[in-house]
């Protein structure tokens, strides 16, 4: 069987369905359905089980529950707050599901004689009483269908226009039941057996009917199981393919010699390097001694070393007679890269250059060209570097700081400024295990996990509005001995949606207010870039003593004598961003002190990541919780990475299965690198299909 005819129904139009015209393809359209396999793998968002609907005379107060009930009538109540009653039946007792917002518009949703599942939590007021249930449509003889279609009914997200033409919930299941009658039967394995047998995983066909119609909860575990796995599988092919094209890539950079220079700064450095830098930089140094590209990552907490690192890494490059760049995501963070940098190796006859958007002509010009005579030995810049105009003369090492704010094709077209340079990617957002195994799972891993000697953990603190002047007062005692204290504000200005306390208000109010006899600063993104430069380093000097930011100090910024991070609205940051704020303090011998000042009212997530804040100052920790909050999807965007969507599977929640796909992939990958032995079944053809536009495939011929 050739691979243009392996489930060569699936790619047809969804048109071609008996029961799909052309309006409801424009509608289908809308959720990505285009063709009969989008519409085989759209799944329920979720499953009503009849044998736990209750019934409304078994209700009980404070009981989350569904009911299944039939619309009487609904209005509007006028009082002294109005609201939306909508008054359900089952036949025998009565519901009573009441709004508080948007009544008008619940006035156009609902129609008499409907059936609603109603879920939400029993209250009871003269009658037993939901509030804001959430509800699905299930049509106007849904009764009939609980009766018949068995204990488990799936139930499909819907919108409007697929509403207006019939596809609500109900609509789907007819159709999809239809199409699973027609077509799961010839539904042929992308899978090959030898995978499936060993892992005793549910036939395709069968997985598909059992994701939209379970026999029941086992038989809906186990295609889960299935359709996990085959999401998983091939993504973690690609990764393997990914990896072993960039390991056997001919023409990397030998880089022989160490040299003189390399000594001569590690000699000079005002601090012995930690054990974990050493480690890394071996793994480093035998990466570029290979002739093979070097494709690593660098993991590294806040203040545990990377710059220097970084540093090495391209002087050593520089030595061999290459050029170096270092890519990073703003201008401030580009130019303290580039002050560092300068500093530590001007004295050594090494160039350096910087390169950023908001430089003038005559500035840029001439670091154009001094880069591209060679003149230039290590090119510091953010986007910059790779537009069209810029030309190396020798590039081989490229580096990448965090990493996560660059797409994947930005850190191909830098790379591709050099024949097969050295790739180095850096992040000071710890990543989870679980979730480098898919983003990262092509890259080679190095960790820094010991943070400088002399270090004094930073204490870490949130507290409520109201003890706000309590708090002024500590950081004006603190201040007067000495030290610096940043104070973050979400925002740079207010706004009539936002009840933010913004940066710019806020710095006036300080400024002849509390802390009128002291010395302020302001900075945020707003500024031009010679202004934000003129404010750090008059904080660096310590001629500001107390700096009123937004979040552009987040990462990077470097200033030893700043002890104190002063938070406010806490509870508006993510995770991840409260732990790269308080990197920014911590950074010399002094103790240091983080306070996040929280404002109500505090979601129960806001409430966790609080409390994860105060109880760890471990960013691996802080990155497991942060990704258990947001999701895979939320922490790092797929397409950023050229990874695909994942419609059913999860890399935290499935990760046994993830593990299992990862095994079984990179196995194939390496029995049949150009899978020539599964030419003629499905796993060829799918992988072929669907990844061609995230995988040169030129290995496939």
């Amino acid at each position: 069987m050739s691979d243009s005819v392996i489930n060569s129904f699936m790619d047809q139009p969804v048109e071609r369905l008996q029961n799909i015209g052309p309006k409801r393809g424009v509608a289908l359209a809308t959720v990505g359905i285009g063709t009969i396999g989008d519409l085989f793998y759209y799944f329920p968002r979720r499953y009503l089980d009849r044998s736990t609907v209750v019934k409304i005379s078994q209700l009980q107060e404070n009981q989350e529950v569904t009911v299944v009930a039939k619309v009487l009538r609904f209005g509007i109540k006028k009082g002294r707050r109005n609201r939306f009653l909508l008054i359900c039946t089952d036949g025998k007792s009565i519901l009573t599901c009441v709004w508080f917002s948007k009544l008008t518009y619940w006035l156009r949703i609902f129609k008499v004689g409907e059936w609603l599942a109603l879920s939400g939590k029993v209250t009871f007021y003269g009658g037993f009483q939901m509030t804001h249930p959430e509800f699905d449509r299930l049509g106007d003889d849904a009764e009939g269908e609980f009766v018949n279609t068995g204990k488990i009914i799936p139930m499909y997200p819907s919108n409007e226009k697929l509403t207006k033409v019939g596809l609500d919930s109900r609509g789907f299941r007819r159709v999809i039941r239809s199409l699973l009658k027609s077509y799961a039967a010839k539904v042929q394995e992308d899978i090959p057996d030898e995978i499936i047998e060993r892992l005793k995983l549910m036939p395709i066909s069968q997985a598909l009917q059992n994701i939209h119609f379970p026999e029941d909860f086992a038989m809906l575990s186990q295609a889960q199981r299935r359709l996990k796995f085959d999401e998983l599988f091939f993504m973690e092919l690609m990764i393997a393919f990914r990896k072993q094209q960039f390991r056997s890539a001919r023409g990397g950079i030998s880089f022989e010699k160490v040299g003189d220079r390399v000594r001569t700064l590690v000699d000079k450095l005002p601090f012995e390097l930690t054990d974990a830098q050493k480690k890394v930089l071996h793994e480093i140094r035998a990466d570029m001694k290979s002739g093979r590209s070097m494709n690593r990552l660098l993991q590294g907490d806040v203040g545990s070393g990377k710059t220097i690192v970084a540093l090495i890494t391209m002087l050593i490059a520089v030595e061999n007679g290459y050029q170096a760049a270092l890519m990073a995501p703003t201008e401030i963070l580009a130019e303290q890269h580039f002050i560092t940098t300068h500093h530590l190796l001007e004295e050594i006859g090494v160039k350096t250059v910087l390169l950023v958007g908001g430089q003038n002509k005559k500035t840029r010009q001439a670091v154009l060209e001094s880069v591209v005579k060679g003149e230039a030995d290590i090119i510091i810049g953010t986007h910059a570097l790779i537009q069209e105009s810029v030309d190396f003369s020798n590039l081989g090492v490229v580096i990448i700081d965090e990493q996560h704010r660059f797409g994947v094709m930005q850190r191909a077209t830098l790379r591709q400024k050099g024949l097969n340079p050295d790739v180095l990617v850096m992040t000071a957002t710890p990543i989870p295990r679980t979730l480098s195994m898919t983003v990262y799972g092509d890259l080679d891993v190095s960790v820094l996990d010991e943070l400088p000697a002399g270090r004094v953990p930073i204490k870490t603190y949130w507290r409520g509005q109201k003890q706000r002047s309590k708090i002024y007062h500590f950081v004006r005692e603190k201040v007067a001995e000495g030290a610096q204290t940043y104070i973050v504000f979400p925002l740079v200005e207010e706004t009539e949606k936002s009840d933010l306390k913004a940066a710019t208000d806020s710095y006036e109010k300080m400024r002849s207010g509390f802390f009128a006899d002291f010395k302020l600063g302001l900075l945020h993104g707003r500024m031009k870039s010679d202004e934000k430069d003129a404010v750090m380093a008059s904080f660096k000097r310590g001629e500001i003593q107390i700096l009123i930011s937004t979040t552009v100090i987040e990462v990077g910024v470097d200033v030893p004598n700043a002890t104190i991070m002063l938070v406010e609205h806490a509870e508006r940051f993510g995770l991840t961003q409260l732990h790269q704020l308080r990197g920014r303090v911590g950074r010399g011998s002094k103790q240091s002190y983080c306070i996040l000042v929280a404002y109500d009212p505090i979601t129960a997530e806001a409430r966790r990541r609080l409390d994860t804040m105060v109880e760890t100052i471990d960013g691996f920790r802080i990155a497991e919780v942060d990704l258990e909050l947001r999701g895979p999807g939320e922490y790092f965007g797929t397409k950023q990475h050229g990874l695909p969507d994942l419609k059913i599977a999860d890399v935290v929640k499935d990760l046994n299965i993830l593990k299992a796909a990862r095994t079984e992939a990179f196995r194939l990958a390496q029995d049949d690198p150009q899978l020539l032995e599964h030419k003629d079944i499905g796993v060829r053809h799918y992988f072929v299909k669907n990844y061609r536009d995230k995988f040169d495939l030129a290995w496939v011929g």
